[in-house]
Parts: structure tokens; sequence; C-alpha cells
């Protein structure tokens, strides 16, 4: 997937609602490698310590889950895990939400629970626990994704504290992944490649992308995943979109469709594949650039080693598609980080130097779109190894040519 927008709710296998956000049950998350003996906190503190913050304070989202695997609710009540730089971690959190927490594998962790009532200052609670633990604070640092409303009210609880934001601190530890977060992104991998390998079934004469992407979803959740983050499903000339969602656009015979799927398993850890199909046939100067595509995505895969630089993947992909003619139909970078979030680090686009190492995970994903016509894209998850890569999409990189007539 190329930016962070979501054309369809997040289905869930427990209910088709957009509410039903958490895996297996509200709260909790499948245990992810390592939770239980509070390793990535211990390694959190020792960033912090290494950046000079006195404490991270984490809210409701990735951040808060990749280090203790509660995947808490995003209130207008304040949740935040105090996370000091030496000391005891400590999750403030409303009463009503403790049970949650505690029966989440920040319970197995150990981290103790400050619990607030309804007529209770929780911004204080964390101002004064960053007192106690870290009586000389002077820097704290807040996770990326904290709503401005809890930003500023934290700056008012604490006001001689310089805030910063958390994502420098905690980035290294999300980066490269560990072999467990590997084999969680393979078996996501799995899982969405086998949802492609169905498509050709869905995509019939007459059909809105709409009623194709609400048999893609369906696959996705069978496939194993827990929730639907995103399809898309752009036929003809929204191809040409590289974010466009579903419409009820019916697609004919002639048309080429580009199809890039994406859930979230029970591990927490996410999948993200595009692959390019045709109905019946494709316009000729579809298949000259597609080819051309191809041999792009071929080659910047290829290149993926410890020790290049994340904008020497992309620069290996578009001088390929330049080459060609086509440079300036190639209008996103060439891929995203993912693990427990579709997007994370590292980015790999124009002016990101940093090098590549074993354990980071990322998308290969040039496209060439055509205005008003059509477009192609094709996607793979990619794992940097020892000593290359390891391609964590499988499916076919031809293009798909559907039979029009066929029935399944």
């Amino acid at each position: 997937m190329l930016g962070p927008f979501q054309p369809f709710p997040r289905l869930s296998n427990d209910a088709r609602t957009p509410e039903t956000l958490r895996s297996p049950e509200r709260g909790t998350v499948a245990a992810v490698d390592p939770f239980a003996d509070g390793r990535r906190l211990a390694a959190a503190q020792e960033a912090a310590r290494r950046a000079g913050i006195d404490a991270l304070l984490v809210t409701p989202g990735p951040d808060l889950l990749y280090l203790t695997g509660y995947q808490a609710i995003a209130l207008e009540r304040l949740t935040c895990l105090v996370v000091p730089a030496n000391g005891e971690p400590v999750l403030v959190a409303p009463e009503l939400e403790v049970p949650a927490a505690q029966a989440s594998p920040l319970g197995a962790v150990g981290v103790p629970i400050r619990s607030w009532a309804e007529t209770d200052d929780p911004y204080a609670l964390v101002a004064a626990l960053v007192a106690a633990l870290a009586p000389r604070a002077a820097a704290v640092a807040l996770t990326d994704s904290m709503a401005a409303g809890a930003v500023l009210r934290l700056r008012d609880a604490m006001p001689k504290a310089r805030q910063q934001l958390a994502g420098p601190v905690l980035r290294e530890l999300r980066m490269i992944k560990s072999p467990d977060e590997i084999e969680y992104l393979r078996r996501a991998g799995r899982a969405i490649d086998s949802v492609h390998e169905q498509v050709p079934d869905f995509l019939r004469p007459g059909r809105t992308e709409r009623e194709v992407g609400d048999d893609i979803a369906e696959a996705i959740l069978a496939a194993g995943h827990t929730t639907v983050d995103f399809v898309i499903v752009a036929s003809g000339p929204n191809g040409a979109s590289p974010h466009h969602e579903v419409s009820d656009r019916r697609i004919n015979v002639g048309d080429p469709v580009v199809v890039d799927i994406g859930g979230t398993m029970d591990s927490g850890y996410c999948s993200d594949s595009t692959r390019t199909y045709a109905l019946g046939h494709a316009p000729d100067d579809f298949l000259a650039y597609y080819t051309v595509l191809q041999e792009a995505q071929r080659h910047a895969v290829e290149s993926v080693r410890p020790g290049v630089t994340a904008e020497s993947v992309d620069t290996v992909a578009r001088d390929a598609i330049t080459e060609a003619g086509y440079g300036d139909r190639f209008i996103h970078r060439t891929g995203h980080g993912i693990g427990l979030e579709t997007h994370e680090e590292p980015y790999i686009v124009q002016g990101n130097a940093e090098l590549l190492r074993a354990g980071m995970a990322f998308s290969v994903e040039p496209g060439i779109y055509l205005p008003n016509q059509h477009g192609a894209r094709i996607e793979d998850i990619v794992v940097v190894s020892a000593n290359g890569v390891e391609s964590l999409n499988n499916t076919t990189h031809e293009l798909v040519v559907i039979d029009p007539t066929y029935s399944s």
C-alpha cells in the first residue's frame, strides 16, 4: 500500500464492524516476541538514556503494542505508559480499562497499573509519576501518534519539561525485526498471497470494483487475517490513481486492474501486496510499460542487501523506469517499512541515506500510471537477510490475464 488511507472499514473475523479492531479479544493481541520478559521495555529505557530522555510517555497505538503487547483503546480518557529512563515503568489507565490491561501481555510483563477515576486528573497523575520516577526530568518523549489534546495537557501538567518525539528513540528497536517478527511477517505474506491466487475468480465482466472488493475482503479474513486493513480494486482508468479505493465502476473486457490488499494477522503484524491483472486482454501501450515495470521491480528487489542505502533501492527502480521513458509516470516512493503498522520505518525513497541492515522489512512497489488510461503496480514485502534479501510475497509477477468466459 502506498499511503496511510483506509478505503475499507477494518473488518474483523469477530464482527464485520469498524468498532471491532482488536484480536483475538478487546484490549489484547496474540503474543509477539518478546513481551513476557520485558526485554523491549528494557531496550526502550536504554535507548532513552542514550538519547538524554528522562521519560517516555506512550499512549495507545503501535508503540504501546510493541513495548507491552497491550492494544489499548484510544479513548478520550487517558491511557499512558510512563517509561522512565531509570526505574520501573507504570501504566496509567482509567478504571474501566484496567481489566483489559491486566488480561493483555502487559500483565505478564508485570507492569504495575495506576488507575484513575472519572473525577481524577490523569495528566496530573502522569506528571506526578514522572516527577517521582525522574525527579529532575528535563526532557520527556511523547509517542508520535499521541493526540494533540493529550500533548497540550501534558505540557501544561509538566511546564518545565521539554517535550520531544519518541519516534527517534524507538525507531531503532522497531525497525530491526527479530526472528520471531520475521516469521510473523512470513505468515502474513503467505496469507495475502493465497488471496491474490483467488482474485481471478472474482474478476468477471460486468462486476463492479466494489463487488470484487467485498469478495476480496472476505477472502482476506478467511486466509487467517483478523482485520481487513485496505482493499484497492482499480480498473481501467482508475488504475492511473495510485490511491483509488473501490467504486461502482463495472469492470470491462480489456481492462487492466490493479489490486492492492492487506490486513493484520492475529500476531499483530501486517500484510501488503499488489498485483496487476487484465480481463481478457490488455491494451498494447499498457503491455509495453508493464514489461518495464516488471524489470524495474525485479532489479530493485535484487539490489537489496545489508550496507546499501534505502534511497539506492529507489534509484534502481526509478532509473529503469526513467530510461524507458516513463519517469514522470512513477509518482511515488518505491517502498515503506512494515511490521505492527502497514507503514513504518524505513522508507525507500530519495533522500533516505540510511544503510539497510539485516532484519529490516519493507515493500518494493514501483508503479507506472497513465492519467485517464490505466496504471500498474507490483509490490512485494522483502526482508534484508544477512547476505541479501528474502521476498515474503511469491505469487507471479507476470500479468495475469483472465479468461472473461471462465466460470469457477
